[in-house]
């Protein structure tokens, strides 16, 4: 019994570190601004994308496209396959796709440039004296032994 107490206790740590130390956190934090990310993209797409393909194609709405199957009869509703929505739904997903491509590109370049200018001021940075001094030693020691 002792040793289930302790392996319970030792679950619950475990996993109040995996929850504290941020894993969980980031996760809910990346769904929550994913599912907002989402609805602005599905609404670029219905509002404004569509509209200007529709005028194109003569004003088809895509999520209208179907193909009946089997007719509505007085026993029965009819089968319907609609083709139209699922191509909305891959057109979503290929925009959102490139949305996150284009988001993770621009974010990808922005951390490159905040590194490499980091590393141009470090660079940039004056020797200190004293390593600039040890080193004219070490140069001249070198000197010394070689003659």
């Amino acid at each position: 019994m002792n040793n289930l107490v302790k392996k319970g206790t030792s679950f619950l740590k475990e996993f109040q570190n995996f929850a504290v130390k941020g894993n969980v956190m980031d996760m809910a934090i990346g769904v929550v601004i994913g599912t907002a990310f989402g609805k602005i993209v599905s609404s670029l797409v219905a509002d404004i994308i569509m509209p200007v393909i529709g005028l194109f194609v003569g004003s088809i709405d895509l999520k209208d496209l179907a193909f009946t199957l089997k007719d509505k009869t007085d026993d029965a509703p009819g089968i319907v396959l609609t083709y139209g929505v699922f191509l909305q739904n891959v057109l979503d997903f290929i925009i959102v796709a490139f949305a996150i491509f284009i988001c993770i590109k621009i974010i990808i370049n922005l951390k490159h440039k905040v590194l490499k200018d980091e590393s141009d001021e470090n660079a940039a940075a004056p020797e200190p004296e004293n390593i600039v001094l040890l080193r004219e030693i070490r140069d001249l020691l070198k000197e010394k032994n070689q003659k």
